[in-house]
């Protein structure tokens, strides 16, 4: 059985991308654009790819969480940044829910002030039903992501100032039994064109946030930044993953995430571009 990524498509204008919400952003004539629009490619694109068994149910929360994500990146997402944080991609209660990396709901609607229409996805897994910010489960990554962010600069403003969270791949991978397939376990062939197109969006990303640090999130993300950003100006690390699965991240991860950025020479003090 073939699994196709989503079956609706983005409403793209040649000049203009217009948010869910309202609001229109511009490309320019090489497509050095501003976060949404990058976005935006990056869904049509990954709509296009087809994913076999053992994967079932393919989620793309750039579809039917559009609205909350543009507004995260059209918020948040402005101006030059020290450091770009990367993580892997969805956890089902988190970016699943809300459309914002690492997104787990109360950070995302209490402390980053982001809301908006959450649709369901083309096909729903019944294990892994999509709600939106009526979800009651909380994710434990994001929680522990978002509080570090929050327990170290206090508001959104000062941590926007010098971060930024992105997601290197925007699709979460079911099984038949709900089980999670992280897209490093895809076959070879399916890996290949998800990375090229995924490869394709951090590089964007980072020319338009001009970071001098790019930091991923886990083994699996600092790998796919040293592939995409290759010949970049740019310094690229490791931190930690802040998953419940991992024994280290479960005795005291902020600490131990702190300790890794210092090590890499990014302290949380006034910024430094």
């Amino acid at each position: 059985m073939i699994v196709g990524a989503s079956l609706r498509a983005g409403g793209v204008l040649t000049r203009r991308l217009r948010s869910g919400f309202g609001c229109a952003f511009r490309y320019d004539r090489l497509h050095r654009v501003d976060l949404p629009a990058i976005a935006d490619r990056l869904r049509r694109e990954v709509n296009r790819l087809a994913f076999a068994r053992p994967v079932t149910h393919v989620y793309n929360p750039l579809e039917y969480a559009w609205e909350p994500h543009a507004r995260y990146l059209e918020r948040y997402g402005r101006g030059r940044k020290e450091v770009v944080l990367v993580g892997m991609n969805p956890g089902p209660w988190g970016m699943a829910q809300t459309g914002v990396p690492f997104g787990e709901i109360n950070f995302v609607r209490d402390w980053l002030r982001i809301n908006g229409q959450v649709d369901k996805p083309s096909r729903e897994h019944p294990k892994r039903p999509i709600t939106g910010f009526a979800c009651k489960r909380s994710e434990v990554s994001g929680a522990r992501l978002w509080g570090w962010a929050k327990e170290s600069f206090k508001t959104p403003r000062r941590f926007f100032e010098r971060f930024f969270i992105a997601n290197y791949c925007p699709l979460m991978f079911m099984e038949t039994t709900g089980r999670n397939r992280t897209p490093d376990k895809l076959p070879a062939g399916e890996r290949e064109l998800l990375f090229a197109v995924c490869d394709v969006a951090l590089r964007r990303t980072v020319k338009c946030l001009r970071p001098r640090y790019v930091i991923g999130v886990g083994a699996f993300a600092e790998s796919r930044a040293h592939e995409a950003l290759e010949g970049l100006d740019v310094i690229i690390g490791g931190i930690l993953h802040p998953s419940p699965a991992s024994p280290a991240a479960n005795r005291n991860w902020a600490a131990r995430a702190t300790a890794q950025l210092a090590d890499l020479g990014i302290r949380l003090g006034p910024p430094v571009l």
